[in-house]
């Protein structure tokens, strides 16, 4: 069962995800919500799965508004919306933990696959462009191909079942690409943003990590407690000492 983050897990996180790449930090706020679970087995949810848990775990942490801005591409006007995190999570993860395999027929073709994780990903960063990325991560997801009833290899397929595999990925895992509609009230420029949870959720949690440091600081400084003792309480009993040290 996922659990929400303390502010001791909060600022533990931070300080350990601070040279990491995103899908390391993503990973390692699972792994806090999760404390049960193997790091295996987190790293082998499809990205979808893992998407949908962080927004779960963003909403127990900090609630359901997403306070968000983006800037016209056109004018550069800075726009300011909310989000909410039921809106954004359109699958429910506890079906989707699972390692099942899917299939998509046509003509004489018909693939198996999986659908991508965070190790999946973590193999193709490193590719020369994006073009490429997606299509050695394809060929990482597929698991068995026959043509004319007989099993194929990846190298052997045409290039438009590559292209169908690639498309059944994004349409079988919605929750692993969420993009926005939005709308400029200063231009009336239309366009689409992608909506990144990991990014999002960890530039909340570095500056509530921060802001809890300046808390210890303070009160440390006052009361002499340790930073575990201060971290331990509630917020309603941080902020009232820190109103009397004020």
């Amino acid at each position: 069962m996922i659990r929400s983050l303390s502010a001791a897990d909060i600022v533990r996180i931070w300080e350990l995800g601070q040279d990491r790449h995103p899908i390391d930090r993503a990973l390692l706020l699972l792994a806090y919500a999760f404390p049960e679970k193997q790091f295996t087995e987190l790293a082998s949810w499809s990205i979808g799965c893992r998407d949908a848990y962080l927004l779960m775990l963003r909403e127990i942490t900090f609630g359901e508004q997403l306070n968000s801005f983006a800037t016209c591409p056109q004018c550069q006007e800075n726009l300011e919306f909310s989000l909410n995190t039921k809106d954004l999570r359109i699958i429910d993860p506890d079906t989707m933990t699972d390692l099942r395999d899917y299939q998509v027929s046509m003509d004489r073709l018909n693939l198996h696959f999986r659908l991508p994780n965070s190790l999946d990903l973590a193999t193709v960063m490193t590719a020369a462009d994006e073009e490429t990325a997606t299509l050695q991560l394809a060929k990482q997801c597929l698991l068995e191909a026959h043509l004319e009833g007989k099993v194929v290899s990846c190298e052997e397929l045409p290039v438009t079942a590559i292209a169908l595999l690639t498309q059944q990925l994004t349409e079988t895992d919605p929750q692993a690409e969420i993009l926005l509609d939005l709308s400029c009230p200063a231009c009336d420029h239309v366009w689409q943003v992608l909506f990144d949870i990991v990014d999002f959720f960890w530039r909340e949690l570095s500056n509530q990590a921060q802001r809890l440091l300046q808390e210890v600081h303070s009160l440390a400084k006052v009361y002499g407690w340790q930073e575990a003792e201060i971290l331990n309480m509630s917020a309603i009993r941080r902020q009232y000492y820190l109103d009397l040290a004020n």
